[in-house]
């Protein structure tokens, strides 16, 4: 899948929003990409997990991690596309784990899988839970690269397309110098 045909994926579904967004890590935006508006549409979860899990299809992946809550659909569409196990890691106390029982094996080849990295924070708080669970992560993948590449994880990483979207501190932001109010349409809530 291209570049091309990933964005007009994400026009054709309304999940390319203008406007003026705070994004998961604080950074502002004029655009912002709402995975959960595409992935809503099982056709386009489908495509996209399967070209994400090419990517993998000969490395002999045992399971297949997401970040809560954003990575969870496509998470379980790579997983799947694989034949896979699936689980997910969510925060407590701040920081990313393993709950609801979910355990990996010491050794068990495991990837992370991301619908959009800008910082690339969760994803990296991901892989480092699965490392001290005993994992072997062997990479990470997005939907979407919002960094150009510069987002560290900690491990091999892919996207479907990387962007040049630009976001920047609330104290270098344009819009909210202009009083423009700034919403945070993500999965975690918004700091009052």
């Amino acid at each position: 899948m291209r570049t091309e045909e990933v964005i007009e994926r994400f026009k054709r579904t309304g999940a390319l929003l203008e406007g003026h967004f705070i994004l998961t890590s604080g950074l502002h935006s004029t655009n912002y990409l709402q995975c959960a508006l595409l992935l809503q549409h099982t056709a386009e979860a489908i495509a996209f997990g399967q070209a994400l899990a090419d990517h993998y299809r000969d490395q002999k992946i045992e399971t297949v991690v997401a970040p809560a809550i954003g990575g969870i659909v496509i998470g379980y569409e790579v997983a799947r596309s694989l034949g896979a196990r699936f689980i997910w890691t969510e925060r407590e106390d701040g920081r990313m784990t393993l709950r609801r029982g979910f355990t990996v094996r010491p050794g068990e080849s495991v990837i992370v899988i991301e619908d959009v990295i800008t910082t690339g924070g969760s994803t990296r708080e991901t892989a480092e839970a699965l490392r001290v669970a005993g994992a072997r992560v062997i990479g990470a993948a997005s939907i979407i690269d919002r960094s150009m590449g510069r987002a560290d994880v900690g491990v091999p990483r892919f996207a479907l397309a990387t962007l040049d979207v630009p976001s920047v501190a609330p104290s270098a932001c344009t819009l909210c110098a202009q009083g423009v109010e700034a919403i945070k349409p993500g999965s975690r809530k918004q700091e009052k």
